[in-house]
């Protein structure tokens, strides 16, 4: 098979744009579950039954829009669970590729923007229980709750099926039940200012996985689940989101889950929820909301169009400026997140869990299309004060010029020479992007919680010769839901509150003295272990300067 083939392979497979096939119903029955006095039919292949579409909480339309979330009401009557729920509005990408990046990496920018095509509405607060065929009340299997990505902007469940996983923990005879659920996206979900945080609704996209979390208490006993082994895992915006729920109300998890698996995404260097003010002051004025005494209500009684309109015109991570990836993200609210994420892990304010925390090498390389004007020195240190701070003091701006060179050598996709550049500032931008919001936070991240819990990290390096991007974010996730071996990985740490088994490479856990990672290749031998020291001069001043400037 030809390089260009396979790789189109792999982009089929690939989420954060998993396709999600429906199986076909081969049961002599279709699957029933009773929640309350409802019956819930779902679907069966036979090894594993789901039930879609399923809704936690009241629609967050009308008065209920930018409000924290409701619970659903007591079930009655009976419902069709075969089809999922529509996604939560999405925020429309300006996507624009370089004409010289390469149609292999072009195909897998575009493929993780499936989930636009799929239908959406505000009534989009559903949820998916993926479970062994035959599995009855009272069976007691550990949980998995997935929370998607797409950097808060777009997402949904549907792109993902997680009846891989589900028959794949049949098959190592450790069966485990998955659950996923939609959250709101950007200003619907996240929106930042003083009148949200004086309202007390902020972060609504947290307190939507929150209150599915409390779903998944109440209800997945009757689907043979244990709500006492619940894990929660997640990818980029998924792994974001965990990394903000563990220092959530000073790192109390409520209960609510006892593991965490973390995929690209590690808590965010944020700031406090005012700083969003100028997003949410350009939406009001988007909307025609600025002469409102209360502007807050005016964007909650908008008609919906002008609201989704302005929202589109809003920052988004194909813009320029990495801080475009996270216009929409969650702040400190003073409240569920009391300080920036990277303070209360300062402070111990984080839960004390087992957690598995990784990365892909070259996770800056999606987030830099929209940067190739940047072409000279010059431009770099204009870029580093609009990409992080423009609180930069010149010499914060030269110390990460020196950490961060214009040898092409060094920049990402890393280890790939000359290749890649695609502009003479394209490979140092990635790296910086990469090391900022990925690398830097995961290695504060473990190093503030190993000495507290049980903890694994890992790196991809797997599709280093995807051209312009290399393992790029999201490359990783066919080893999720191929399934390969992270799936194994997963299954072992859901069921043990350990990734290791018979079927995968022995993983030592990360302390601060052996920080050890998995690291996952390609070729043969396909996985090995390393230290955690590659960048150490510039992953160490990026994590100076995001405990100086939050974000």
């Amino acid at each position: 098979m030809g390089s260009s083939s396979l790789f189109h392979v792999v982009f089929a497979a690939l989420a954060f744009a998993f396709s999600a096939a429906l199986a076909s119903d081969v049961g002599s029955s279709s699957p029933t579950v009773v929640l309350d006095t409802a019956t819930f039919t779902g679907v069966t292949d036979g090894t594993s039954n789901k039930f879609l579409g399923i809704p936690f909480a009241e629609p967050p339309v009308g008065d209920l829009r930018l409000r924290l979330p409701v619970a659903n009401s007591p079930y009655i009557g009976s419902h069709d669970a075969t089809q999922f729920g529509p996604a939560c509005p999405q925020q429309q990408p300006n996507l624009t590729l370089p004409p010289q990046m390469a149609p292999e990496a072009a195909s897998f920018l575009t493929a993780g923007l499936t989930i636009l095509d799929s239908p959406q509405s505000e009534d989009c607060l559903t949820l998916n229980v993926w479970t062994p065929a035959g599995t009855q009340e009272g069976a007691n299997l550990p949980v998995a709750v997935w929370i998607y990505g797409g950097c808060f902007e777009f997402g949904g469940t549907s792109s993902y099926d997680g009846a891989v996983i589900v028959n794949r923990s049949i098959a190592l005879n450790r069966p485990m039940i998955y659950v996923s659920m939609n959250y709101r996206l950007a200003a619907l979900g996240f929106l930042a200012s003083k009148e949200v945080k004086e309202a007390g609704v902020a972060n609504l996209g947290l307190q939507d996985q929150r209150l599915a979390f409390q779903w998944v208490q109440k209800y997945i006993f009757a689907f043979g689940g244990d709500p006492s082994e619940v894990t929660l895992f997640g990818e980029s915006a998924g792994g974001w989101s965990i990394g903000a729920h563990m220092v959530a109300n000073g790192g109390d998890t409520g209960g609510l889950f006892r593991a965490a698996f973390m995929e690209s995404g590690s808590p965010l260097p944020v700031g406090d929820i005012t700083e969003g003010q100028p997003l949410y002051d350009a939406i009001v004025t988007h909307v025609g909301c600025d002469a409102s005494p209360d502007t807050l209500e005016c964007l909650r009684q908008s008609p919906f169009d002008k609201l989704k309109a302005a929202i589109d015109a809003s920052p988004n991570l194909f813009d320029y400026g990495a801080t475009s990836i996270l216009a929409w993200a969650p702040r400190a609210d003073g409240t569920y997140i009391a300080d920036s994420p990277q303070q209360l892990l300062l402070q111990g304010k984080v839960a004390r869990i087992p957690v598995v925390d990784g990365d892909c090498d070259d996770e800056g390389t999606n987030f830099g299309v929209a940067s190739l004007n940047v072409t000279s020195d010059a431009d770099f240190e204009l870029y580093l004060e609009q990409f992080w701070s423009p609180d930069f003091s010149s010499d914060d701006i030269a110390k990460l010029s020196q950490a961060y060179p214009a040898d092409i050598t060094q920049g990402s996709p890393f280890d790939t020479g000359t290749q890649n550049a695609l502009t003479p500032e394209w490979k140092r931008i990635a790296a910086v992007v990469g090391d900022f919001v990925f690398e830097a936070p995961r290695r504060f991240f473990l190093q503030q919680v190993s000495d507290k819990a049980n903890t694994w990290s890992y790196l991809s390096k797997r599709m280093k010769s995807l051209p312009d991007l290399g393992s790029a974010h999201t490359s990783e996730l066919p080893n999720m839901y191929g399934p390969g071996d992270l799936t194994d990985y997963l299954i072992n740490f859901v069921n043990d509150l350990d990734p290791n088994g018979p079927t995968v490479l022995s993983w030592p856990k990360y302390d601060t003295s052996s920080a050890q990672l998995l690291t996952l290749l390609d070729g043969s031998p396909s996985e090995t272990i390393t230290a955690d020291t590659f960048r150490e001069d510039g992953i160490n001043l990026a994590i100076e300067l995001s405990l100086k400037y939050t974000i």
